[in-house]
């Protein structure tokens, strides 16, 4: 997701969205260590994604 689209969020749709990416990088982590990850990288995209929403949401505090 793009910074410009997060921005235009508020804080409890940011808090909703840094959830649902966790349990994603959750469950990427569990898939890839299990053997059924068809796409690692996407591993790296969700984290990047949550780093941006903590982000945007340490700048709004």
């Amino acid at each position: 997701m793009k910074v410009s689209e997060l921005r235009k969020l508020d804080r409890e749709q940011l808090v909703a969205k840094e959830s649902e990416l966790a349990q994603e990088h959750f469950n990427l982590k569990f898939q890839l260590h299990t053997g059924h990850l068809e796409n690692s990288a996407r591993i790296d995209s969700v984290r990047k994604s949550i780093a941006r929403v903590k982000t945007i949401l340490h700048e709004t505090a």
